[in-house]
């Protein structure tokens, strides 16, 4: 770290002296992840823009796809023009679409104008998948060949075309139409004859990915898989091309921040929190809010509607607070986890029933739990004082029973909603903490006060 910080402080220093000469070297020997953080760290943009117009092209390409978005957009039109379309044609195909698909029409046209005819055609046809699918994602980088090359022909072209592909790891056959029949280590070149025939060699077992699959359906078979690139097909089976493991970790990690945000009760924000204007988080947080007050209001109403036992029996009214915040807990923790779950792909829609039942037993057992704890608090309690009167076991059982049942519901409720939602083809992430628990804290006073007559009535009530 100390060294890291040293080669900035370096850098700093030249900049200050106007040393280019030496500022130029000392750049081009950082890794491109390196240079990504100093750009960050730097806070005067023309700053920012002499050290990136220093780079080497492929430093410079390679530095691109770890910036945000804004960053990017701004140092690329930092650049000359020429420049701008050297960094435009140098950029992978999937790292260039990435970029592009964020920028609005007109610009988009505007540099699609810069590349070379080859890419500006390999470019149009991935901006031409639907948005967030795995054709958007893919580079069409990649080594194939055909199963009746041999080895030596193989290693041949992997040297003459290799530094053209996105990753050597995995060679891909395909037959005379383009059709996928095979991926192989390249490693199992390695070992054998230079005479072996790649069919020799192949098993015709390969994972695949559709074009037209969406993003997360990516990541669940990277996570399936261990690849470090998966090939994508069409409808017929053709390879058009590769989605490499570091898209889909970045991908991975978007994802993965927008249902954190969402189980918050937040729109997702595509920035970081800290770029994010004042005014643009107040309205990714207003809506929400908004609806769960709307909701909130609902408890009052639910309150309002039990206003005589509450007249007759005030002791009820201290339990309510924990009743409903036993339950939205309870529905809190399991949508997080069945969220968590679907998005793993550990559980899929159809696995309702056994989830439903598994939520049947936990929740049965917690609110058990709870439910002992609460009737013996009201039990000990009678020992030091007379808040509960005379009717301290009708109290008791009333918050014991209220207990089981309302962690049981919202048991139900936080592991339901989500594949609900899934099943509807909406984001279980909107299924948030909050929208939870105001549905629950709704039904748990209908569960209470339904306990309160069964137990109090005739006595109390």
């Amino acid at each position: 770290m100390q060294d890291l910080e040293t080669k900035y402080n370096s850098i700093f220093l030249l900049l200050e002296q106007g040393n280019i000469p030496e500022l130029k070297a000392q750049l081009n020997s950082f890794d491109a992840n390196e240079v990504a953080v100093f750009l960050e760290e730097t806070e005067e943009q023309l700053d920012q823009k002499n050290i990136f117009g220093l780079l080497d092209l492929k430093l410079a390409a390679e530095t691109f796809k770890f910036l945000e978005h804004d960053q990017q957009n701004f140092l690329l039109h930092s650049l000359p023009y020429e420049k701008i379309a050297e960094l435009l044609n140098e950029l992978s195909p999937d790292d260039r679409t990435a970029f592009l698909e964020e920028l609005p029409g007109a610009a988009v046209k505007e540099l699609l104008v810069l590349l070379e005819p080859a890419e500006r055609a390999v470019t149009l046809t991935l901006l031409g998948y639907p948005e967030g699918s795995v054709g958007r994602l893919m580079t069409t980088d990649y080594l194939a060949v055909k199963k009746h090359w041999t080895v030596e022909k193989v290693l041949n072209y992997i040297r003459k075309y290799g530094k053209y592909s996105e990753t050597i790891n995995i060679i891909y056959i395909i037959d005379d139409d383009g059709v996928l029949l095979d991926d192989i280590k390249i490693r199992e070149f390695l070992f054998v004859s230079p005479e072996t025939k790649v069919s020799d060699l192949m098993d015709s077992r390969f994972v695949s990915l559709s074009v037209y699959d969406d993003e997360e359906s990516a990541i669940t078979v990277f996570r399936s898989n261990n690849r470090v690139a998966l090939p994508a097909t069409d409808k017929e089976g053709v390879m058009l091309g590769i989605v490499t493991i570091d898209d889909v970790l970045r991908l991975a990690e978007e994802e993965d921040t927008e249902d954190i945000q969402k189980m918050g009760g937040n729109e997702a924000l595509e920035e970081p929190y800290i770029d994010a204007p004042i005014l643009k988080l107040i309205q990714k947080r207003a809506g929400w809010l908004i609806i769960l007050l709307l909701g909130e209001m609902l408890t009052a109403s639910a309150m309002a509607f039990f206003e005589d036992e509450l007249a007759k029996a005030v002791v009820l009214a201290l339990f309510v607070p924990l009743i409903i915040s036993s339950g939205g807990n309870t529905g809190s923790q399991a949508a997080s986890l069945i969220i968590r779950a679907m998005a793993l792909g550990e559980i899929k829609i159809s696995d309702w029933w056994r989830v439903m039942q598994r939520e049947i037993y936990t929740g049965l057992a917690l609110g058990t739990i709870l439910g002992i704890i609460g009737f013996l608090r009201i039990f000990f309690w009678t020992f030091f004082t007379n808040i509960y009167g005379p009717h301290w076991l009708g109290i008791g059982l009333t918050v014991g029973f209220s207990l089981t049942g309302v962690v049981l519901w919202g048991s139900l409720a936080g592991s339901m909603l989500p594949l609900f939602l899934k099943r509807l083809g909406a984001d279980p992430a909107v299924s948030s903490a909050p929208f939870i628990a105001t549905l629950v804290d709704v039904t748990g006073l209908i569960i209470y006060f339904s306990f309160a007559v069964m137990f109090l009535k005739g006595t109390l009530l």
